[in-house]
């Protein structure tokens, strides 16, 4: 087995969108070759009603999925096709944007004033990014648990992992046979006791990243059930120093494993890959195409009120 090495650890930026939603931006709106087919991931755990409420009004979205993890209160959510429904905690929504769509989610918090949850973009290949819009909406029940020996945990949201499979399949074949997405993705979430040691195996020809929002470890090899010392902390007899803490994103280079040290409070993360379109990729907002001319044709149809292909 060869280890994936960290090629880097980013940090969140805080970031308002919609009307006014605070939230955390770990990655977008910039390097697209090192995480392809992802493009963007938000945290969007919220205490204060105030710095969600306002929510994401309609706006328009073509040529991507967006898949949304809720781990506390609800989301609504409604979309010019007359698709609605709402999500709660545990909950997913698998959106496939397809052709276009215009669509909005309001965010409510829970008996606590909490909104905690996640949503990640992942680009469509060519040949689907016209294909027709489409939802997969998954309730907490539906997503397989493993647990292992040494009381390591995993929820599987997409993809094949410990034995288990997702229950988002399928995602944009429509009438254009298999997506990129479905089984061919991976999104989990892990949960690493305190103070073990895990190895995960994660295809050598997938792009990873792990984002960590609970709890502190380090994702580099270690041959004792220690943390690993960061380069600021190499007196063996310093106080361990772990460099994945909550919103912290850990982008891997090459390799067919992953190796977590979980500290002294555990660590849970969402451990995320797919295989790279290595397509050029034109971008503005929730719009995301291949050429400049395939852009300026959809805002121009937002603009003409073309822009919806499907009743």
């Amino acid at each position: 087995m060869s280890l994936r090495p960290v090629r880097e650890i980013l940090q969140t930026q805080t970031t308002m969108e919609g009307a006014g939603v605070k939230l955390e931006r770990a990655f977008g709106f910039g390097k697209t070759k090192e995480f392809d087919p992802f493009l963007l991931f938000d945290d969007f755990r919220n205490e204060n009603p105030r710095d969600y409420i306002a929510g994401f009004p309609w706006h328009p979205h073509r040529g991507i999925e967006t898949i949304t993890y809720v781990l506390a209160g609800e989301v609504a959510h409604g979309d010019s096709l007359g698709n609605k429904g709402r999500m709660i905690s545990g909950d997913v929504q698998w959106m496939t944007a397809g052709s276009g769509i215009l669509h909005q989610e309001m965010p409510k918090g829970d008996e606590q004033g909490r909104m905690h949850g996640f949503q990640l973009w992942a680009n469509l290949p060519a040949s689907l990014k016209m294909t027709d819009p489409r939802y997969q909406d998954i309730p907490a029940s539906a997503i397989p648990e493993v647990t292992e020996d040494d009381g390591t945990h995993a929820r599987i949201i997409c993809g094949n992992f410990w034995g288990k499979t997702g229950p988002v399949e399928g995602v944009s074949a429509g009438k254009s046979g298999a997506g990129q997405f479905g089984t061919d993705a991976r999104y989990i979430d892990i949960s690493v006791p305190p103070g073990k040691l895990k190895r995960i195996k994660v295809e050598v020809e997938r792009n990873a990243f792990a984002y960590v929002f609970a709890g502190s470890g380090t994702f580099r090899d270690a041959s004792d059930p220690r943390a690993v010392l960061t380069e600021d902390g190499r007196d063996p007899n310093a106080t361990p120093v772990y460099d994945a803490k909550n919103h912290s994103l850990v982008l891997f280079d090459r390799g067919d494993e992953i190796v977590v040290q979980a500290g002294p409070e555990g660590i849970r993360f969402l451990l995320i890959s797919g295989k790279p379109l290595e397509e050029p990729v034109a971008w503005y907002g929730p719009i995301v195409m291949n050429t400049q001319a395939e852009l300026q044709t959809a805002m121009r149809e937002i603009q003409t009120g073309k822009f919806i292909k499907h009743k």
